[in-house]
């Protein structure tokens, strides 16, 4: 049995204080892109859901760099995805003795990393390891 390397690294934000709808407009910019891509169109956006989402990118490049040694120029977004969170409820006082519920959403994003070169890699051992079979 051939043991095959690990080509996805990802990175996971947990509880970030931003709507799941509002950082979902920036995900489906960069799904599927390149890295330096990915960073460009994130440095140029004008939303507030970028900045975690950048700093996300930046921490699944290095995971892929430590963890592979994989080069930078060769990473591709290969999956994005943002789930609602856990909401944070608050009770504002009002008039007359009540109150008012304030409710703050939070999100999970994960970004998953591929490496191309090691991919390609890849499918020339599986064709090397498949040459010598007789039928």
């Amino acid at each position: 049995m051939v043991k095959k390397k690990k080509t996805e690294v990802y990175a996971l934000g947990r509880h970030i204080s931003l709507s799941a709808d509002k950082a979902r407009r920036v995900i489906d910019q960069i799904r599927g892109r390149s890295y330096e891509e990915t960073l460009m169109i994130l440095e140029l956006m004008s939303y507030r859901a970028c900045y975690p989402i950048l700093k996300l990118v930046y921490s699944a490049a290095a995971n892929a760099s430590y963890n592979m040694a994989s080069n930078e120029a060769d990473l591709v977004i290969s999956k994005a995805e943002v789930n609602e969170g856990t909401t944070e409820k608050k009770l504002k006082p009002r008039a007359r003795g009540r109150s008012y519920a304030i409710k703050r959403t939070t999100c999970h994003i994960t970004i998953v990393v591929k490496d191309r070169s090691l991919n390609a890699e890849d499918e020339q051992m599986d064709s090397w390891i498949y040459d010598d079979v007789y039928i």
